[in-house]
């Protein structure tokens, strides 16, 4: 079993940034690939981002590369999601997951945390 818990989400005006953290305790955290997916209001939960294991390898979706970066911190049982240059559109509730490797699809993913709103204000 893992726990995953979000954190660091908030309201932002467009062009800001933000950084999320996601803390795992349970087993062993780098035993895993990461994942961070969002759901806006109305949509599906749709891949942002996902790091291996070792953190030497990443893979983002289109919307979002070249403005958010994936990376995690092992000793601290912890992923990121800088995200720069936010838009209105980034607004939604964005999760954390555990993988065995980097994947894109939410049923590869096995553990999920809460969540953590971030909204873009235009």
């Amino acid at each position: 079993q893992v726990q995953l818990v979000e954190s660091g989400g908030g309201l932002v005006q467009a062009g800001g940034s933000l950084r999320l953290s996601c803390a795992a305790s349970g087993r062993t955290f780098s035993n895993y690939a990461m994942g961070w997916f969002r759901q806006a209001p109305g949509k599906e939960r749709e891949f942002v981002a996902a790091i291996n294991w070792s953190g030497t390898s990443t893979y983002y979706a289109d919307s979002v590369k070249g403005r958010f970066t994936i990376f995690r911190d092992n000793a601290k049982n912890t992923v990121y999601l800088q995200m720069n240059s936010l838009k209105h559109e980034d607004t939604a509730v964005y999760y954390c997951a555990t993988a065995p490797g980097i994947r894109t699809r939410e049923y590869e993913y096995t553990y999920w945390g809460q969540g953590t709103q971030v909204t873009v204000s235009s």
